[in-house]
């Protein structure tokens, strides 16, 4: 399967997906510990992609969205944005609703 074909299947199979360096448990950075902190403090589960593991993910990404740098984070299908725009969405309470939609759309 082609890369995109990979990237665009994760992104509309999970309702909310971080594609970031490391994991939740483990960033490897703190753009991406911090918007995985900030997805986790909303109480509803997300999936992610460890991008250090996945070579053609992490070459190919910014190809899918035209967003060039990570995290990036997907929620029903359409990019919100990296770091700095998830922590805003947090801080003025808008990200968590947003999830909980999400989430409540699959169920």
């Amino acid at each position: 399967m082609d890369v995109l074909e990979r990237i665009k299947e994760q992104v509309e199979n999970n309702p909310i997906v971080i594609y970031m360096k490391g994991t939740p448990q483990l960033p490897q950075c703190g753009f991406s510990a911090r918007a995985s902190q900030a997805l986790g403090a909303c109480g509803v589960e997300f999936a992610y992609v460890n991008i250090l593991s996945d070579a053609e993910i992490f070459q190919n990404l910014h190809r899918y969205a035209s967003w060039p740098t990570f995290p990036q984070i997907y929620v029903n299908g359409e990019l919100i944005g990296g770091c700095d725009i998830t922590l805003e969405l947090y801080q003025q309470g808008k990200l968590k609703p947003m999830l909980e939609q999400a989430v409540q759309k699959t169920a």
